[in-house]
């Protein structure tokens, strides 16, 4: 395939190629050894995205973009191409899992991308011990049989960056220990600065593909991660907002036992979020905690503004204990936002002009957060309507719309895709991976568009009366300013039940012309005979 390019193209492939491992033999904190699994890791992923600019340039050369051969033959590579990409993370392991992972949860990427990489899990072999209690000893300065009653060798969960031990500390509390495996930082660097040069790689060959934006979010996610302190800081800030919340638990954090390495926080039983057979099974409604899971997040979102970024049914758990029959579990806090005030006033005011679809406030907004020219899909994006639509909410998309978006989409190119992904606030990314989530974890549970919607529009109400209220407490002001939300959010469903009720109605009189229509026409008919 590389050989049917121009000249100057398969020069400018092997000039990228060579610089890609001269940056990683020059990258000299490294060991020799780490350089060379960071170069035979780096060289699988430059033939990958080789292959694949390869297969994109020479599969839809001379087609004419706005043709059905070129966006069939385009959809063909996307799967190609997202296959290749999948295969390369299962082998390459690591923060490439965790990558394929964090791509995969974006709606805003071609579709066969977020299906096929929908499949990778954290497929990671667990450290021996020995390394592991290499990395105690030297965080916690004592041995484990030291500390501890006992402790479990064998991890209760590993992923990519850390793996997690039960334990029983000397005063009989059960705790959950996570460690970071050693090196894993070095590590990191070096994968995220191949990354960014084949997103470079990509970028030059396809100036409207451009995924730096991505590559730098990504980065920005995974320095998190590896924060075991500010990690911490994160549980501690999650617990104070929640205080007084009896549907939320955050496990406490042993400081005394908690490094940059080493997090040490108590052990929380508990079931996966989205695991339905064992709700079921404890005659707990699915659809209820699916109802409090979007609360919890709405809350963070537009109350709080600081937000649990990695909402995916492992960090999430259900425990049979707290009122109503069960509580929600947060765990895993390393990717954590705290949201600009401005911007989660702004964001409040987005989600009631969408519920309420006010056309000229939302393209006011999208014109703040940077996207004014895309403003028109923004409901799209988050509440499945178009901002012209004459459906009730929370209800199907009526066929005429469905046709008119999907000429709008296919009026889109990948340019106004980077282009409007580049324009949006880090804020604004991280909502969006938080809410695909979410979505699909509610959809397993069997909760319906119109809960999200509503509960999201309640607490944009709650949280434009609320203004900067950091957490959800109980004080005078408070109580009145949570009265006036509630007050705000009650016209909000009158105007919504007003609307749905006009669109039914004006649903009815077509139906009821219809039938007078064929009932005139029948009549005449039979004056006739």
């Amino acid at each position: 395939m590389v050989s049917k390019f121009p000249a100057k193209a398969t020069a400018a492939f092997c000039l990228i190629t060579a610089g890609c491992f001269s940056s990683q033999a020059n990258f000299h904190p490294f060991s020799d050894s780490s350089v060379c699994e960071g170069i035979l890791r780096s060289s699988r992923a430059i033939c990958s995205v080789a292959i694949t600019v390869a297969d994109y340039k020479y599969s839809l050369y001379g087609l004419p973009n706005d043709c059905d051969e070129y966006r069939r033959l385009l959809s063909e590579v996307h799967l190609r191409s997202a296959k290749r990409l999948l295969k390369l993370c299962e082998i390459n392991k690591g923060f490439y899992v965790k990558a394929g992972q964090f791509v995969s949860s974006l709606r805003q990427i071609p579709k066969e991308y977020s299906l096929t990489l929908s499949s990778l899990q954290d497929q990671v072999v667990p450290y021996d011990f020995k390394v592991i209690k290499e990395v105690l000893v030297s965080n916690l300065g004592q041995d484990p049989s030291e500390l501890f009653t006992w402790f479990n060798e064998q991890p209760i969960a590993a992923a990519s960056i850390a793996q997690v031990h039960h334990a029983m500390l000397k005063d009989h509390q059960e705790v959950a220990i996570k460690v970071q495996y050693p090196g894993i930082e070095k590590k990191m660097k070096l994968d995220t600065r191949i990354m960014y040069s084949l997103a470079e790689f990509v970028a030059w060959f396809f100036p409207e593909f451009r995924f730096l934006w991505l590559v730098s979010e990504f980065t920005e996610a995974i320095s998190l991660e590896l924060d075991f302190v500010q990690e911490a800081r994160n549980f501690e800030t999650m617990s104070n907002n929640f205080r007084n919340n009896k549907f939320v638990r955050i496990p406490r954090i042993f400081w005394d036992l908690t490094t940059n390495q080493v997090l040490t926080m108590q052990f929380c039983h508990g079931q996966k979020v989205d695991d339905v057979v064992f709700l079921k099974g404890m005659k707990i409604n699915p659809e209820k905690v699916a109802k409090k899971l979007l609360e919890v997040f709405a809350e963070m979102i537009f109350i709080h503004g600081f937000l649990h970024g990695d909402p995916h049914p492992g960090n999430i758990l259900v425990s049979i204990e707290g009122q109503g029959g069960f509580s929600l579990v947060l765990l895993d806090h390393g990717i954590c936002k705290k949201l600009d005030e401005e911007f989660r006033l702004e964001y409040c005011q987005l989600w009631k002009a969408l519920i309420l679809l006010d056309s000229r406030k939302i393209q006011h907004l999208a014109e703040r957060f940077g996207v004014g020219k895309y403003y028109r899909y923004l409901p799209i994006i988050f509440s499945g309507r178009t901002i012209d639509s004459k459906s009730g909410i929370g209800k199907g998309m009526l066929v005429e719309e469905q046709k008119k978006m999907k000429q709008h989409l296919k009026a889109l190119e990948m340019e106004d895709i980077s282009s409007f992904m580049e324009s949006l606030p880090s804020n604004f990314l991280i909502i969006l991976r938080t809410d695909e989530l979410l979505r699909s974890t509610v959809s397993k549970l069997g909760a319906s568009k119109w809960v999200r919607l509503l509960t999201y529009g309640k607490y944009a109400s709650l949280g434009l009366s609320l203004k900067s209220n950091p957490c959800s407490d109980l004080t005078s002001l408070a109580l009145y300013t949570r009265l006036i939300g509630n007050i705000e959010y009650i016209l909000l469903r009158l105007t919504i039940g007003v609307t749905n009720l006009v669109l039914w109605m004006e649903k009815l009189k077509r139906c009821l012309n219809k039938f007078y229509g064929k009932m005139s026409a029948a009549g005449k008919e039979a004056i006739c005979r």
